[in-house]
């Protein structure tokens, strides 16, 4: 029996211990750490492929490289062919010969052509500012990189930040239930001492149930926003988190609205990856404009031609071309029409993004300063609440008041407790949209 009972506790233990042994670790997550797992070259999703999105404009950048470079190029060729003399108009007088003729249908014979050939630009400008407009093109795409980086850094900072406020309303709630559970015994040892009343307790309990499912809630809300955090991070969904740091007031240096517009012009990737965009398409549209011009090329190759290679004999071709642009249809003035309304589109954009910037940094100010005022106001409502329940408590103990008095206190600092997460959240929200709309998020969070 002894051993029945001691092998039954083996086979329900060691299977509940080797899920220990395999559950990863709990990760101790702090934001600046969350941020530099996202931006880390096997991170957030939209990193890897503003990575490809470079490497793929400086692609094309040696495309249009390629065109003011030297081309070599090496061909061997063999052909057995016959010929009709008469279809490249040949013809030859009959000769007085008997029995002597020349032949129109000449053949088979063998052609061996082994030949090097390059080919050089001399001069082209619409190929030499293609190339310039390239070049803009990566500055464009480097600057939407790191314009992706402050928004991966924004992401995840609202991310980390709604998992912070649910945390702290996962804390406000279980201390709810703290409270919730006193005051039900104080109204049970006041039943018991003859001073209160069985609908105290019912009122009482009522309240905790309210209490705990509140605190269900917060839980299954912690759960989600953990997720979400690992998804905008880029790591595996099942890693256990802990957010290290936790909703506090961090004050903010003083800042008035001309000098976060400078700071936001000059930093604001958006707005450098706009200006290169608009300066490609100039470039773009110059390049058009100077195809009518005259290019000039030149050429070259050398090899050996002959039936075989036991007879055949080195020949070479160097040459130079001019081109001319004379009439194309009109497709050369409907390119160019097209690449000045995409110049011009590309103005209305960045003219329209100052505006937004703009826009963003005063939004983002008036926000914070609100903010603040929501701080300092919530804080001193939970500091008045948390008295007003002590002095509640106290009277009751006292049989002073009824239970009534209490729960209306407990229930304005459950309100004033919500209303300081609330508070910090939206003040911290502020801190990241200033840092957003200023384009210094990332020197923010490090």
């Amino acid at each position: 029996m002894q051993t029945t009972k001691l092998l039954f506790a083996m086979a329900t233990v060691l299977p509940a211990f080797a899920q220990l042994q395999t559950r990863p670790p709990v990760l101790q997550l702090s934001l600046k750490q969350a941020v530099q797992l996202a931006l880390a070259p096997e991170g957030s999703t939209r990193v890897k492929l503003a990575e490809e999105a470079l490497k793929q404009a400086e692609s094309r950048a040696d495309q249009s490289r390629a065109a003011l470079l030297p081309d070599f190029e090496g061909s061997l060729q063999y052909q057995n062919e016959t010929s009709n003399l008469a279809a490249f108009g040949l013809t030859f007088p009959k000769i007085p010969i008997p029995g002597f003729s020349i032949p129109t249908f000449v053949g088979p014979y063998g052609v061996l052509d082994a030949r090097a050939t390059v080919n050089q630009s001399v001069f082209d400008f619409s190929s030499i500012r293609r190339y310039q407009a390239s070049k803009v093109a990566i500055e464009a795409t480097r600057a939407d990189n790191e314009g992706t980086r402050d928004q991966v850094t924004d992401q995840v900072a609202r991310a980390y930040l709604a998992g912070l406020r649910a945390q702290a309303s996962l804390d406000t709630e279980r201390a709810n239930v703290e409270l919730s559970e006193t005051l039900l015994r104080l109204a049970q040892q006041q039943k018991a001492a003859g001073t209160g009343t069985g609908i105290e307790i019912t009122r009482a309990e009522v309240q905790l149930a309210n209490d705990r499912q509140a605190l269900l809630v917060s839980e299954n809300e912690t759960d989600r926003t953990r997720l979400q955090l690992l998804k905008v991070i880029g790591l595996k969904l099942d890693n256990p988190v802990e957010l290290v740091d936790r909703l506090s007031f961090i004050p903010v240096d003083s800042i008035d609205i001309p000098q976060a517009l400078a700071t936001a012009r000059e930093r604001r990737a958006e707005l450098r990856a706009q200006q290169r965009r608009e300066e490609n398409a100039r470039l773009n549209s110059s390049a058009t404009k100077l195809e009518r011009l005259p290019s000039v090329s030149a050429f070259a190759n050398y090899g050996d031609i002959g039936s075989s290679f036991n007879n055949a004999l080195p020949t070479r071709a160097v040459g130079a071309s001019l081109k001319i642009p004379i009439f194309d249809g009109g497709r050369r003035d409907a390119r160019r029409a097209e690449s000045v309304s995409q110049f011009r589109e590309e103005s209305i954009r960045t003219a329209d993004l100052r505006d937004q910037i703009e826009l963003d940094v005063r939004v983002a100010l008036d926000s914070l300063r609100s903010a603040e005022a929501q701080v300092k106001a919530a804080e001193e409502g939970l500091s008045l609440s948390q008295m007003e329940v002590a002095q509640a408590e106290r009277r009751y103990k006292a049989g002073v008041s009824n239970s009534v008095e209490v729960t209306d206190a407990q229930t304005r600092l459950a309100r004033a407790r919500d209303n300081r997460v609330n508070a910090l959240y939206n003040y911290n929200l502020a801190r990241i949209d200033l840092g957003t709309a200023t384009g210094t998020i990332q020197s923010m969070i490090q």
